[in-house]
């Protein structure tokens, strides 16, 4: 289904604003709830009485950049309203109401759109969110972004800082080669954050969404590195079948590609890690978990290969805006 069209009969610019927003109503249904809490005032007006903390994420989807026609439209609004659940499950925390701003050229295609809500519907419903209301904003033709803001609350957030040196480095599931599906096709780890968080064993953790290589970074203290198994490192099947595609080795995939959407984490170095692992497996018996490493003393590289004590060389990920 193409995303935009030369029929101006059944494009956005023949309904305008006031209408397209009618019909978002309608396309949203049980997921968006009435005015005041749901679309039709300048403000949602929200009662919250979650106790502990409140967290905010903002996330996006852009034509081209983040789906592409062989991505459906129902497929392409669940990825909208996935990526920011994943940061939710990062936090350990429970997704609240969500509002949608959309940006879109004039010949955006009517029952593209109308389908790219039903996506966006169902996965709203299937993890309770209500998208409670949001913007709409003009592009040149061609063009279309969905940008949502989504609210979470948790009693105990689980940060990226605060890792400590000894600390095992922990990843769920597989990694790699995510543009042959994944990269919408996921299921954000909220259930596995929530239990995260709980567990005083975990002493930091965020979700993988620029791949290993860039995320792990954000994870590691000051004058650290990771010392990592190569071994373990968790390399998915469409890794290893891109990799037959590029030539790269299927783990630079697992370390590089991007879109996991996978938790990432350390636990603190004086678990019982057997013990750990034992819990998490009794909770998610159908969820991979591997260490792939630890936090170790300073190096000249942040990665080193604990077989050889080499630097290893993926240490780059997706990055908006850098060209090199």
């Amino acid at each position: 289904m193409s995303l935009f069209t030369a029929e101006q009969a059944e494009s956005i610019a023949s309904l305008g604003e006031v209408e397209l927003i009618r019909k978002i109503r309608d396309w949203l249904g049980e997921a968006s709830p009435p005015a005041p809490e749901g679309i039709g005032d300048d403000c949602a007006v929200l009662d919250i009485n979650q106790s502990g903390k409140v967290v905010i994420t903002t996330d996006s989807i852009s034509y081209e950049q983040h789906f592409d026609d062989s991505v459906s439209p129902i497929d392409a609004g669940a990825k909208l309203i996935k990526r920011n659940l994943s940061d939710i499950a990062a936090m350990g925390a429970t997704p609240g109401p969500a509002v949608l701003a959309l940006l879109c050229g004039p010949d955006v295609s009517t029952v593209w759109l109308e389908a790219f809500f039903v996506g966006i519907r169902e996965t709203c419903l299937e993890y309770n969110v209500q998208l409670v209301g949001g913007d709409i904003s003009s592009l040149a033709a061609g063009n279309f972004s969905a940008v949502l803001t989504l609210n979470g609350a948790t009693p105990h957030p689980t940060l990226r800082d605060t890792a400590k040196i000894g600390d095992h480095i922990m990843v769920t599931g597989e990694l790699g080669g995510s543009i042959l599906g994944k990269h919408y096709a996921f299921q954000p780890r909220l259930e596995e954050g929530r239990w995260l968080a709980q567990q005083a064993a975990c002493s930091s953790m965020m979700d993988l969404t620029d791949g290993l290589g860039k995320d792990l970074q954000a994870l590691l203290p000051k004058e650290s590195s990771a010392s990592l198994d190569l071994t373990a490192v968790p390399i998915s099947a469409c890794a290893r079948e891109l990799s037959e595609t590029t030539g790269k080795p299927a783990i630079e995939h697992a370390f590089c590609d991007g879109e996991d959407y996978e938790l990432l984490f350390t636990v603190d170095q004086s678990t019982a890690l057997e013990d750990f692992v034992d819990q998490w497996r009794q909770n998610f018996p159908m969820i991979p978990l591997t260490k792939i490493g630890k936090i170790a003393t300073g190096h000249t590289s942040v990665f080193i290969d604990q077989a050889s004590n080499n630097p290893i060389p993926w240490t780059k990920g997706f990055e908006h805006l850098k060209t090199q």
